[in-house]
């Protein structure tokens, strides 16, 4: 009898120790929501666009995706002038600074003409954009208040697969005029994933923490807190096949934020560190080949010209396996942590060059403004101007941005901030005409931008743009 006794008691002294410990969790959830939704506020962007008549004209033809009836019925009709419309968006934020700072996405409020903001408690205020960097997909945008709750930053450097966090923000908090921020729980999935540039997003996403905390419509922007009520995170994208959420949602580590945080708040630049290097992932040939027993490292192509890998004397050939004190294993690696070092910073890399191991110590340079320039002219089947790269349109471009002309070139690329991106001409444009020169490849495009000193106009598929040149006109 004494045998079941103790049994008895082995089995059950185990569950009032289960149910505390889901006390304390729940209680955790309920505090750090209470607290957390203070500083969450609702963001709502005004963005003036342009439409094409395809995209505001209704076909009876369009529910069939039938290319055959949908060109009749477009030849039928002819052209319709582009129309501007005004886009409302949707998003998140944190209130970073009492002062009226808040933290939020690049993509909420990116192109805005208008930004406004709702508190939890209900008030709503006109926002000014301070500094965006759309690399990162980070902004810091203020309002004219005092005194409000603002958030703890805490470091997501520290961040566990498998930790419990908590999304807060406002899935369509506008639309459902509810001020008060919703709140999901859910655990750290992965660490160091990384997105691709998908849809409008023409910069892929690296270095994010996945989680299975529930992330809607209109949660960018807004934070992803540990237990404690601090922010490790940004909430910023969803992998979805319908829309909504299906348990894989992405934030931005805290830490990246912060090393840039002074920067948006000032309005100020941000720079991204320069290697001047292509490289390669080692397979196990090359792992075999070069005596790497461990699954890192990578070799080095290209150095470019006066570049700070050149000066440093990096050389081709060589096998990169660490950045610091931080392993090297893929490609993605290095450019992440080249990138985002701090410009003028000196690192130590770890090499072996014909066998023998040895660290050379490199000096971060500044991405140049012309690095797609640069990449034009190595690669030979691009052209740049102004900010803007085009290319010949191609069967893969067609079906990239849904092209149906044959003649003119494509946009495929546009420098943040430069000439191109101010004149509103975007990724996927097709150039057809300069000043008077008609645009049908690649060398017409040469020929035209030869000829051009000061403002040019642009007819592109989308309507005409004017842009300027460096000097004052």
């Amino acid at each position: 009898m004494r045998k079941y006794i103790i049994l008895l008691i082995c089995i059950f002294i185990p569950f009032p120790l289960y149910s505390q410990n889901l006390q304390t969790i729940e209680k955790s959830t309920i505090d750090v929501a209470s607290k957390i939704g203070e500083s969450v506020v609702s963001i709502s962007s005004v963005v003036k666009e342009k439409l094409g008549r395809r995209s505001y004209f209704n076909s009876p033809f369009n529910d069939f995706q039938d290319s055959y009836f949908q060109r009749f019925f477009e030849e039928f009709f002819g052209s319709l002038p582009e129309r501007e419309y005004e886009r409302v968006g949707l998003g998140s934020g944190i209130i970073i600074d009492k002062d009226g700072y808040i933290l939020t996405n690049e993509h909420v409020i990116s192109g805005a003409s208008q930004v406004k903001v709702k508190l939890s408690d209900g008030r709503e205020f006109n926002a000014e954009i301070k500094g965006t960097d759309k690399r990162r997909d980070l902004a810091v945008i203020k309002i004219d208040a005092k005194r409000l709750p603002a958030a703890k930053l805490g470091n997501s450097n520290n961040l566990k697969i498998g930790q419990w966090v908590i999304a807060v923000g406002n899935p369509f908090g506008f639309a459902i005029g509810s001020p008060e921020p919703t709140v999901t729980v859910g655990v750290v999935s992965a660490l160091h994933r990384y997105l691709p540039a998908l849809g409008r997003r023409e910069v892929g996403y690296d270095d994010l923490i996945q989680t299975d905390a529930a992330i809607n419509p209109g949660n960018s922007g807004g934070p992803l807190v540990n237990l404690e009520g601090k922010v490790i995170g940004i909430n910023t994208a969803i992998i979805t096949t319908s829309g909504g959420y299906q348990g894989i949602g992405f934030a931005i580590p805290i830490n990246r934020a912060k090393l840039i945080l002074s920067k948006l708040i000032k309005g100020e630049k941000v720079l991204y560190g320069w290697l001047g290097v292509n490289i390669q992932d080692l397979n196990d040939d090359l792992r075999n080949y070069f005596g790497i027993k461990e699954r890192k490292g990578v070799i080095v192509l290209k150095v470019y010209k006066d570049s700070p890998a050149e000066k440093s004397g990096l050389k081709e050939g060589d096998l990169i396996l660490s950045f610091g004190d931080q392993p090297v294993k893929t490609t993605k690696d290095i450019v992440t942590m080249v990138s985002y070092s701090e410009v003028g910073s000196i690192i130590p890399f770890r090499i072996v060059r014909s066998g023998e191991a040895m660290t050379i110590r490199v000096r971060i340079g500044k991405l140049p403004t012309g690095a797609q320039e640069s990449r034009a002219k190595a690669q030979n089947i691009e052209t740049y101007f102004r900010g803007m790269t085009v290319d010949n349109i191609s069967a893969v471009y067609k079906r990239k941005f849904r092209i149906k002309a044959e003649k003119g070139v494509v946009i495929i690329d546009i420098e943040d901030g430069s000439l191109a991106d101010k004149s509103g001409i975007r990724i996927g444009d097709v150039i057809l005409k300069i000043e008077k020169t008609k645009i049908r490849k690649k060398e017409d495009f040469k020929f035209a931008i030869s000829k051009i000193k000061g403002n040019c106009l642009f007819k592109t598929n989308r309507g005409f743009f004017v842009v300027k040149s460096d000097s004052k006109r």
